[in-house]
């Protein structure tokens, strides 16, 4: 069937992501219980949200679990408060960075992780098969409850991990909460931790999510921290998931910069054990290269923070991240968390003493660009001769100079095409002919 990509369900809501849909995935995750037999359910910001959060619930009630509606809370908050109301799983309702109509479902293991593409493909096959025949009545039901308290709890779990010495730091920030999932629970805690912060996009509609704002759209953010002379801006996406960061010269600094600096200060500390970050094959040939030189390992993996953490995972390590901003502190979270991220960057600038421009230049670049071309199915291009055989040409215009990276989107109707090298006239040629050749082959 083919429902999961690489972030969970997505789609238009009530189009593609429809409340049948939504009921059909509660009553299939009945194959997640345990004997806890309970559920956690978060949302986003968006107009469908209550919609499509409703239709789940009531799929996962309706086979026996008991639900805890946990309302507007960042997707990070999901592992947490798994624990916490000691549920056997989470789900949080959410398509993170994409427009307001897109919707995403994406479920959380006992564990905190995201579950596994096995488990993914168990829950397709039960659509149709063994969870509908489940069927309780009576007492056997499950019933849904609210938790109204759900964020203020996860709002203390992260002033437990702030630094001491965050409190009345000397900085201003500018933050962009993008209308979504963090606009009630940024401010509070920048405001709890007595940190002069200005807030940008923190009224959400259900219509402006990520809207001209956000961790895709730095504009807005840029010119803040210029208008109010901050020291940094950091922008998160709707879900809250990822952080991007703008120095106070209006320079963005991704998730790169965040995993080389905080690398960098775990080793000093004797901290970083394993000596290895892990990364998606997205992050710069740079970053590798530099933490080469500082005797750490940079590995790789396929696009999603799900894969980086699952490697995480695997060798024991303790940082991993992704170029767009998710950030993996093991210590902290098993999945990526925009606001985590925030209290990490700031306890650096703390113990650095000096501006973000300054510790962003100490990691040297290959140029590199991306460009996203809207398609009309990412799925043809693996199967699409000529693209291929021109994907192979332009790789070999830059063996031992660059890297080319094709890939569908697991979010979006997208191809998207990354290409880093040397030479900037070079990967500039290649990204602009081969996007002009997709577009012309399978643009929408």
């Amino acid at each position: 069937m083919g429902l999961f990509g690489t972030d969970g369900v997505r789609g238009i809501a009530n189009k593609e992501l429809t409340p049948e849909l939504a009921l059909a995935l509660g009553r299939a995750a009945w194959l997640l219980r345990d004997e806890r037999s309970r559920a956690v359910i978060g949302r986003d910001t968006r107009r469908s949200g209550e919609m499509l959060s409703a239709a789940l619930a009531a799929g996962l009630a309706s086979v026996g679990l008991e639900v805890v509606d946990l309302g507007v809370v960042p997707t990070p908050a999901i592992p947490f408060l798994v624990e916490r109301y000691d549920a056997s799983f989470g789900a949080v309702v959410s398509a993170s960075h994409n427009p307001p109509e897109d919707n995403g479902i994406k479920f959380f293991d006992r564990a905190g992780f995201k579950i596994t593409e096995e488990l993914e493909t168990r829950l397709e096959q039960a659509l149709g098969e063994e969870a509908p025949s489940r069927r309780p009545s009576g007492r056997e039901l499950g019933r849904i409850k609210p938790a109204p308290e759900a964020a203020k709890l996860y709002l203390e779990h992260l002033l437990s991990l702030a630094d001491e010495g965050l409190r009345g730091l000397g900085l201003r920030l500018v933050i962009d909460c993008a209308n979504g999932a963090t606009s009630r629970i940024a401010p509070e805690l920048f405001y709890r931790l007595g940190l002069d912060a200005i807030i940008l996009h923190d009224q959400p509609d259900g219509d402006n999510i990520n809207l001209g704002c956000g961790s895709t759209d730095l504009r807005s953010l840029k010119e803040a921290v210029g208008l109010y002379r901050a020291d940094l801006g950091v922008a998160y996406d709707g879900d809250g998931d990822r952080a991007i960061f703008v120095d106070h010269l209006g320079q963005a600094v991704d998730g790169d910069v965040v995993l080389f600096l905080t690398a960098l200060g775990l080793k000093a500390k004797g901290l970083l054990e394993p000596p290895t970050v892990v990364a998606t094959v997205m992050s710069n040939l740079g970053l590798e290269e530099a933490l080469k030189a500082e005797g750490i390992e940079l590995i790789r993996t396929k696009v999603g923070d799900r894969y980086v953490a699952e490697e995480i995972e695997r060798r024991r390590c303790r940082l991993g991240g992704e170029q767009s901003g998710h950030i993996i502190f093991r210590d902290c979270s098993t999945t990526g968390d925009g606001l985590i991220t925030t209290l990490k960057a700031l306890a650096i600038l703390k113990e650095e003493k000096r501006p973000l421009s300054e510790l962003a230049a100490r990691l040297p670049r290959y140029p590199q660009i991306l460009h996203s071309i809207p398609v009309r199915d990412p799925g043809l291009l693996h199967h699409h001769e000529r693209l291929q055989e021109a994907i192979a040409s332009f790789q070999a215009r830059l063996d031992g100079v660059g890297r080319l990276i094709v890939r569908p989107s697991g979010t979006q109707p997208v191809i998207r095409v990354m290409v880093e090298g040397k030479d900037e006239a070079l990967i500039q040629q290649v990204g602009a002919e081969l996007s002009r050749l997709i577009e012309h082959e399978l643009g929408s």
